[in-house]
């Protein structure tokens, strides 16, 4: 097996954030008089806001969806000195980088979220390319970023992997046809990472950088 990309989710994948956006969530609905139990925002995040919105609160009309969005949003950034990237991060990054392997973030952020992850993650100069929010119209677990994420590195899907943190990562990759490592990072238990399509599942970004060679090799691990 010969992996010429590697693609990256970033939100709880190589930055922990995941319960920043639950805690941002949590205040948004609340504020619109609709307050959701963080457990289902957690289970939630991840896929994108439109399904995450109709799943969590039902139908609503464009206002209320926009409002609740601009919200989450507001929120979000205050928090944004919190975010750290996990351990390991950049070293993984750079590790793949220097192997040749062409590393791209495949997220669905906003492109000022993006910004803010990047200047945590702070290893630009291991990054082959990213995606954002512009780049599709609907966000996983539809393939569309994993496309353009494939598209950016140059590369099949045969001849890539993703890694990722949740099951809408995992079934999107699926879709994709790309094979996927999950981290426990986000929050997801490994049982559920493995039922949607992952291949293999890690703790951490630190983790999966110290068993990257069997890995690479095509070699699993659970």
């Amino acid at each position: 097996m010969t992996i010429s990309a590697v693609l990256f989710d970033v939100d709880g994948t190589l930055v922990d954030s995941n319960f920043l956006h639950v805690d941002a969530w949590s205040r948004a609905f609340a504020d619109m008089g609709t307050p959701v139990d963080s457990w289902r925002i957690h289970r939630a995040i991840g896929q994108d806001s439109a399904k995450l919105l109709e799943e969590l609160v039902g139908d609503r009309d464009d206002d209320w969806i926009g409002r609740s969005k601009d919200l989450h949003s507001r929120y979000y950034r205050e928090q944004a000195g919190r975010l750290r990237a996990f351990d390991g991060a950049a070293d993984l990054l750079r590790e793949l980088s220097s192997r040749g392997i062409r590393v791209v973030l495949a997220t669905s952020a906003p492109e000022d979220e993006l910004e803010l992850l990047m200047d945590v993650l702070d290893a630009g100069d291991a990054i082959h390319a990213t995606t954002n929010a512009d780049d599709v119209a609907t966000a996983k677990p539809e393939p569309g970023i994993i496309e353009v994420a494939l598209e950016r590195a140059g590369s099949a899907p045969s001849d890539a992997l993703f890694v990722g943190d949740s099951v809408w990562d995992m079934m999107a990759a699926a879709r994709a046809h790309v094979r996927s490592a999950g981290l426990l990072s986000g929050g997801v238990g490994p049982s559920e990472l493995l039922e949607a399509g992952a291949v293999s599942v890690f703790d951490d970004p630190a983790d999966l950088l110290a068993r990257i060679d069997g890995v690479l090799s095509g070699g699993r691990s659970a």
